[in-house]
């Protein structure tokens, strides 16, 4: 098993990803479907904002770690994972972010 929190996380996500949707949280998620896990992504980012906004340091980090856990879901769900991540943020490494998105199309457009 990986050293890593983030890795030990992502491997337990994957394991849930076709079990019983009664037996686990993140099972749930699965089951409800890509809509779901991205809504409650959208919802602890903003929790986590307010937070942030609220000047309530110390809850941050809880709302973070709850952030960083439901993207792993949706990575999971869309069948990516951490190392599809960091391979794009190397391949950013050394820009600046201006150049960065520069780079990028003007706007998403869902076929």
């Amino acid at each position: 098993m990986a050293d890593d929190i983030l890795d030990r996380l992502e491997a337990t996500i994957r394991t849930r990803k076709d079990a019983e949707a009664l037996t686990s949280y993140t099972a749930s998620l699965f089951f409800q479907g890509r809509h779901k896990i991205a809504q409650k992504l959208g919802e602890e980012a903003v929790e986590t904002v307010i937070a942030a906004c609220a000047g309530y340091d110390e809850g941050i980090v809880p709302e973070a770690a709850d952030l960083l856990y439901h993207l792993l879901v949706l990575l999971a769900d869309a069948g990516l994972t951490l190392d599809d991540v960091r391979t794009e943020l190397a391949r950013r490494e050394g820009q600046t972010g201006h150049d960065e998105k520069a780079g990028r199309p003007l706007s998403f457009r869902p076929e």
